[in-house]
C-alpha cells in the first residue's frame, strides 16, 4: 500500500512539473496552409515549442476555410493566420483600414468565437505588383500609379505592343480583386493585356519577360531570388496581411507559457526575414525543417 501511494504521489508531482514547465496533457494541434511560408512557420513553431517542453502535432496543407472551421469546432488548437484574411474572408469587411485598425478589428470580432489573436509579426504578406528590378529602375517605375500611367501610355501610343500583366485566376475574378483596384487607380485594361495563370507561374513570367508586370505576394522568396522590384501601393488598395499566432482561448488559458512562447516567435519575423527563409526553400530547395532548425539555432532559441 505504501509503495502504491509513493508511486501515485510521484506521478502526480511529475505531471505538475510538466504543466509548470509548459507541458500540455494532450498534444497541441497546429494547423498550417499549403504554401511555403506556412510550412516554414509550422516547422519553426513545432521545433521551438517542442524544445520548450510542449507536445505539438502539426496538421499541414490545410485550406484556409477548413482551418478556420476546425479552430471554431475545437478540432485544431492554433495556427498562424493573416489579419487581412480574417477581415475580408471570415468577417466580410471590405473597408480599407490601416494595419493597426485591421488587427484591432479582427482581434475583437474573433474573440467572440473564442479565438485569441496574439502579437502580430512585423511583416505584411499582401498582394503587390512587381517588375524586373532592372527594368523598373530603367523606366523609373516605383509605384502602382506610375505603372498604371505607363500601361496607359503604351496602350494609347503603341497598341500592337500593349503591356501585359500577369494575374492569378482568383484575383482576376474576386469581388475585392482586380475590378475595384482598376476603379481606384483609374486603370482600364483590354483583354489582351491580361494573362491569367497559376499564382506560382507569375514570378517566372515576370523574370522571363513573358509579362511586363505581375501580381505577387510581398514575402515570397522568388521576389528576392528572381530580383524583382515590388511596386509601392501608393493609394493603399491592398489590405494588411500581418501574420499572427491565433489560439483557442480555452487552450491558451490551460497551457501556461504558450502565449509567451508564441509571442517570442512572432517577434522574430519581418518581411526581410521571412522572404529570405522562403527563398531558402523555393530557390535553394532546402526543406522547411532544415530552414527552421538553422533559423532557431542562429537566433539562440534552441
Amino acid at each position: 500500500m505504501a509503495t502504491w501511494l509513493l508511486r501515485t504521489r510521484n506521478a502526480l508531482l511529475l505531471s505538475l512539473l510538466l504543466v509548470s514547465a509548459g507541458g500540455w496533457a494532450a498534444p497541441l494541434t497546429l494547423a498550417s496552409k499549403n504554401f511555403t511560408e506556412q510550412r516554414i512557420l509550422s516547422a519553426i513553431t513545432v521545433q521551438y515549442l517542442q524544445a520548450k517542453g510542449f507536445q505539438v502535432q502539426p496538421k499541414t496543407n490545410l485550406a484556409t476555410v477548413i482551418t478556420r472551421n476546425a479552430m471554431i469546432n475545437k478540432q485544431i488548437d492554433m495556427t498562424w493566420e493573416y489579419t487581412g484574411t480574417s477581415l475580408i474572408i471570415f468577417n466580410h469587411i471590405n473597408k480599407r483600414m490601416s494595419a493597426q485598425e485591421t488587427y484591432d478589428t479582427v482581434k475583437k470580432l474573433d474573440a467572440k468565437l473564442g479565438l485569441v489573436w496574439l502579437q502580430p509579426a512585423d511583416m505584411n504578406n499582401t498582394y503587390a505588383f512587381a517588375m524586373q528590378r532592372k527594368r523598373a529602375e530603367k523606366e523609373q517605375i516605383r509605384t502602382l500609379s506610375q505603372l498604371v500611367a505607363k500601361v496607359e501610355q503604351v496602350r494609347r501610343t503603341d497598341p500592337k505592343h500593349n503591356w501585359m500583366l500577369g494575374l492569378d485566376l482568383e484575383f482576376a475574378g474576386r469581388s475585392d480583386g482586380l475590378k475595384p483596384m482598376q476603379q481606384l487607380y483609374n486603370m482600364p485594361l483590354d483583354r489582351p493585356q491580361i494573362r491569367q495563370m497559376d499564382p506560382g507561374l507569375v514570378y517566372n513570367a515576370i523574370r522571363d519577360g513573358f509579362v511586363d508586370a505581375g501580381l505577387v505576394y510581398t514575402t515570397d522568396g522568388r521576389v528576392k531570388g528572381f530580383d524583382l522590384q515590388v511596386l509601392e501601393d501608393d493609394k493603399g488598395y491592398f489590405p494588411s496581411y500581418a501574420v499572427t499566432p491565433v489560439v483557442r482561448a480555452e487552450v491558451l488559458k490551460n497551457t501556461p507559457g504558450l502565449e509567451q512562447a508564441l509571442n517570442t516567435l512572432s517577434k522574430q519575423f519581418n518581411n526581410q526575414v521571412i522572404t529570405e527563409l522562403n527563398a531558402k526553400v523555393d530557390i535553394e530547395y532546402q526543406t522547411p525543417q532544415q530552414v527552421a532548425d538553422a533559423f532557431l539555432k542562429q537566433r539562440g532559441l534552441i
